[in-house]
């Protein structure tokens, strides 16, 4: 249970007391029974006294010959408070959500970089984890909990981001000499090898057939993967330092990139290459960025070292709602699938795991283990685990949120594959 939550509890147990002590047992009961209408609704007009469980209640010290029911029993305690004020004090709160502070498996990932602008890390929709390790990409199954390579890009290039089709059946891959791959992971073989980016790419978002893929050469590049044009649309002289984050948001209408020039803009589909709005409030690199799957155009993102705030958006509005210090470096950022919570990443100086509920941002866990900053997150299909990978060379499974009943279909996106030849 959260602060605020607790808060709200003591308020209401409070007022229930202070009833009890002004108005007597009668006036505590009506109140209860109105309480209770819903459930039964003769209880308003009952003439008969409220029930109490007193019997788990009783002190083993109550002299024995004032009964329970005695209306004596108030005369002969010792207690200032009414014997339903001690009824409601002692009546159980309800209980939390548990949220394990230990990771429940743990795995070794040798060469994962420790590089705040990568994106290596990321769980498909038919429960593959990508992760890319050096110059190879790995993938896990949680089903079967086995490890295959998929590819490797290269003995003179590396993995410098992963990104999964909403589909689940491709991969793209982007490298340190700026191309972008896609692999059939069904196949285990590459469909298309795009060129064009200057520098390295370290970030990729899907928008189903669509692909954008951010570079420290400062550009996005949009790509339509059934064509083999290459790219479609290039974006350019916006960020004046390297695009390290980028997602599309859950409609598909617009595109939110966060760069090493501590700027977050937000585009348009309708208009990519105008800006819909640019937001410079943050004092560091924009990595971290996450879209509400609850609330239409409320977009997170999180700043750096030396800004280590989480801020809120309304991208409908171009408004800034709010904003929260979190005391580390903002490193990512995922919202909960079934509840208005998120979960961020840190590095400097506490390299924790942070659970919010949103909006009042009150904490409802911290979880710690990794040694190095956890760069690295992905969330798991069914909403309830997460995957965090850091420069400590290990991927560590939590189980944070509540499961969704009903995950995301893979049959949802586009076939988009099936012009490809």
């Amino acid at each position: 249970m959260s602060p605020l939550d607790l808060v709200e509890e003591a308020v209401a147990t409070y007022n229930r007391v202070l009833r009890s002590e002004l108005f007597g047992a009668e006036t505590n009961g009506l109140v209860r029974s109105e309480e209770n209408s819903s459930q039964n609704s003769s209880s308003l007009h009952s003439s008969s006294p409220p029930r109490r469980n007193l019997l788990q209640f009783k002190s083993p010290e109550k002299p024995a010959q004032v009964g329970i029911d005695s209306p004596f029993r108030d005369v002969y305690s010792t207690s200032p408070i009414k014997r339903e004020s001690q009824e409601i004090l002692s009546s159980p709160r309800t209980a939390t959500r548990p949220i394990s502070k230990s990771p429940f498996k743990v795995l070794d990932a040798p060469d994962l970089k420790d590089d705040f602008y990568l994106n290596l890390l990321d769980w498909s929709s038919l429960n593959l984890l990508s992760v890319g390790l050096g110059n190879n990409v790995y993938l896990w199954s949680a089903a079967t909990c086995t490890v295959t390579k998929l590819c490797s890009v290269g003995p003179y290039d590396s993995v410098t981001s992963v990104g999964w089709m909403e589909k689940g059946t491709h991969l793209a891959v982007g490298t340190n000499n700026g191309f972008v791959q896609v692999w059939d992971v069904t196949q285990g073989k590459r469909v298309r090898n795009i060129a064009g980016h200057g520098n390295r790419v370290g970030s990729l978002s899907w928008n189903r057939a669509m692909l954008a893929s951010g570079s420290r050469d400062r550009e996005i590049h949009i790509h339509d993967v059934r064509t083999s044009k290459g790219v479609e649309t290039r974006i350019h002289g916006h960020h004046r330092q390297e695009v390290c984050g980028l997602k599309w948001s859950p409609n598909g209408q617009q595109l939110a990139s966060g760069g090493n020039d501590n700027r977050l803009i937000v585009w348009d589909k309708a208009n990519i290459t105008a800006p819909l709005y640019q937001f410079d409030d943050h004092c560091a690199a924009v990595k971290a960025i996450a879209w509400s799957p609850h609330q239409n155009g409320l977009l997170a993102s999180g700043g750096g070292t030396a800004d280590k705030r989480i801020c809120f958006r309304n991208t409908n509005t171009g408004a800034t709602l709010s904003s929260h210090d979190t005391g580390s470096q903002v490193c990512n950022l995922a919202w909960s699938l079934t509840a208005n919570e998120l979960v961020s990443t840190h590095g400097y100086s506490q390299n924790q795991i942070a659970v919010w509920k949103y909006p009042t941002m009150t904490p409802i866990a911290t979880l710690t283990g990794h040694t190095s900053r956890v760069l690295y997150l992905a969330l798991s299909p069914d909403g309830q685990t997460i995957a965090t990978g850091a420069g400590d060379e290990t991927l560590r499974f939590w189980n944070v949120f509540a499961k969704s009943s009903q995950p995301k279909e893979a049959s949802t996106t586009l076939d988009a594959f099936s012009q490809i030849r």
